[in-house]
C-alpha cells in the first residue's frame, strides 16, 4: 500500500459546503431587504480563505460590520439542518470502502470545530475518521500545518504514509509544511487555480480513484 492514511479537507473536497453557505447569506440578504442572493460563484472562490475575507467578499455593500456577520453566519449554520445529498457523489461509499479496507481517515478543515462535527455528524459519516481538527481559538489555519500534524498524530504511521486530499492551493501548501503527500479532487472549488500551481500534483476524478490512489495506483 502506498499510503496507510489520508488527511481530507472537508468544504470543496466531501461536501458541496457553497450551498449550505448560500443557503444561509440568502436568508441574512433576504432580511435586510436585499432581492438578489449570494453568488455562489464568489462563495466558492472565497470558500478555502473563509472567515471574514468571505463574508465580506460575498455580501459586499450589504455588510457594515463582517466580524459581527460572520458570527450571526456561524451561530444560524449551528442551527441549521444539514442535507444529506451535500455530500459529494461517491464520498459515502469510498469512505466505506476505504475503511473497510484499513486505510485510516481524518479531517482537517479552516471551517471551525463546531460546524465541522455537527456536519460530519449530521452526515452520519463522523465515525469513519479517527480525527477531525477544524479551527479553533487556539490553532492556526492552514496553510499552517498545526491541524495537519493534529491529523496525523491522531493517525497510526507517520507523514511518509500519509496523503492530503483537498481542492486547493491552501491544501496543497499545509500538506507541504506537514511533510506530506498531497493530491487534489477534480470537482473541487479551488482545483483549477491548485493545478495551474502545482500541475504535477494526481488528481482523483471521482471518489472511487482513491482507493487505487492509496494501493500505489494512479489518479
Amino acid at each position: 500500500m502506498a499510503y496507510q492514511n489520508i488527511i481530507f479537507d472537508l468544504d470543496g473536497t466531501l461536501i458541496d459546503s457553497a450551498r449550505i453557505t448560500g443557503l444561509i447569506l440568502d436568508q441574512m440578504l433576504t432580511e435586510r431587504g436585499v432581492g438578489e442572493p449570494a453568488d455562489l460563484e464568489v462563495i466558492k472562490a472565497m470558500d478555502a480563505v473563509g472567515g471574514t475575507a468571505m463574508i465580506a467578499a460575498v455580501l459586499g455593500p450589504h455588510t457594515t460590520d463582517p466580524a459581527a456577520d460572520l458570527e450571526e453566519f456561524r451561530a444560524r449554520h449551528r442551527r441549521i439542518e444539514v442535507p444529506r445529498d451535500v455530500l459529494f457523489p461517491g464520498v459515502a461509499a469510498a469512505l466505506g470502502e476505504l475503511s473497510a479496507r484499513g486505510v485510516g481517515m481524518a479531517i482537517c478543515s479552516n471551517k471551525p470545530q463546531v460546524l465541522c462535527e455537527k456536519i460530519l455528524g449530521d452526515l452520519g459519516i463522523a465515525s469513519r475518521f479517527a480525527g477531525i481538527f477544524g479551527s479553533a481559538p487556539d490553532r492556526p489555519r492552514k496553510p499552517d500545518p498545526a491541524a495537519a500534524l493534529l491529523a496525523l498524530g491522531a493517525l497510526s504511521g507517520g507523514a511518509e504514509v500519509a496523503l492530503f486530499c483537498g481542492d486547493s492551493v491552501i491544501d496543497v501548501e499545509t500538506a507541504a509544511a506537514a511533510g506530506v503527500a498531497a493530491c487534489l479532487v477534480s470537482w473541487g472549488y479551488g482545483t483549477a487555480h491548485a493545478r495551474q500551481m502545482h500541475p504535477i500534483l494526481p488528481v482523483v476524478r471521482e471518489m472511487a480513484d482513491l482507493c487505487a490512489l492509496v494501493h500505489g495506483g494512479t489518479a
